[in-house]
């Protein structure tokens, strides 16, 4: 019987981050609500709800409350996460729901104070009477003790991880999971094929600035389309390089650089400014020389 015990509260046992992650959603969800019930009153004259403002959102949240904690024991973030609340002063280990008085004090305690900060905020800000100033003083002191002691059960929440709001301390109610968590199994793989990526791409990152793609790529046209069998006077270069080199189009101003193949001068010039290693990507051969073809091509020879 004690094992049983023993396995039935090892099984229940909710993770501090589960129950931080279920107060995120609550938060979340709150802020949701109200902006598309705002986004009703876009044609309507600015400031309708902000005279009555901490009573919408006691509303809204009346009506969360209404679905959620008081229905099925559970916020909305709580039952996303497979987490109920409990009744913690129930003697048996076995769960046991939350009582009406309980899910009473908890709205009193979560809607309520809420909406008793915002109001007597609004209530007691422009008053200047010595009476209300010391109302103002008192709410504001009990405020300030109130988060004192949130902060001082959330410390000890980190250490036991129990009763992650004053809230469920004062009323005793936890967090426990709706139905036994089994072990999960927790596989590597995906991880590392990502961090494998990830490096290799940051190492491609700093590699392709260091390498002259444009040479490497004359450097392969080169080897793919060589030219041979041409002589280097100047009556070869104009009957058999009717076209430039470089940018295959009829050559205007053309120029050698001490090789039997004829460049645009502004393709040759742009090339050489832009790599002061460049060659030819026909045959591989450096800049000696950068001058005019001397022999006159004719635009008749176009057509041939």
């Amino acid at each position: 019987m004690a094992s049983s015990i023993g396995d039935e509260k090892s099984v229940n046992a909710v993770l501090r981050i589960s129950q931080l992650d279920a107060l995120e959603l609550n938060k979340a969800l709150e802020q949701l609500v109200w902006s598309q019930f705002t986004s009703c009153f876009h044609g309507f004259k600015p400031g309708v709800l902000a005279h009555f403002e901490p009573e919408v959102k006691a509303f809204l949240s009346l009506i969360l409350w209404k679905f959620t904690v008081y229905s099925k024991n559970a916020t909305v973030g709580q039952a996303i996460l497979n987490i109920q609340y409990k009744n913690n002063l129930s003697q048996t280990e076995k769960y046991q729901p939350l009582s009406k008085h309980q899910k009473l004090w908890y709205l009193i305690f979560t809607v309520g104070g809420r909406w008793l900060e915002e109001r007597c905020y609004d209530l007691f800000s422009n008053r200047q009477q010595q009476s209300f100033c010391k109302i103002k003083n008192y709410i504001s002191f009990g405020s300030g003790l109130l988060k004192l002691c949130g902060l001082l059960n959330f410390l000890i929440f980190l250490r036991k991880g129990t009763f992650a709001t004053l809230t469920e301390r004062i009323l005793g109610i936890r967090s426990v999971f709706c139905k036994p968590q089994s072990v999960r199994q927790i596989g590597f793989e995906y991880m590392n094929r990502e961090l494998l990526w990830h490096g290799f791409a940051e190492f491609l990152i700093y590699l392709l600035p260091l390498i002259n793609v444009q040479k490497l790529k004359l450097k392969l046209s080169s080897w793919c389309l060589p030219i041979a069998g041409l002589s280097n006077n100047e009556n070869t270069l104009a009957a058999h390089c009717r076209e430039c080199s470089l940018c295959g189009e009829w050559p205007t101003m053309p120029h050698t650089i001490g090789c039997p193949h004829v460049f645009c001068y502004y393709c040759i010039k742009s090339n050489f400014l832009f790599d002061m290693y460049f060659t030819c990507p026909k045959c591989g051969s450096e800049v000696h020389d950068l001058q005019p073809l001397k022999y006159k091509i004719e635009m008749t020879e176009l057509r041939v």
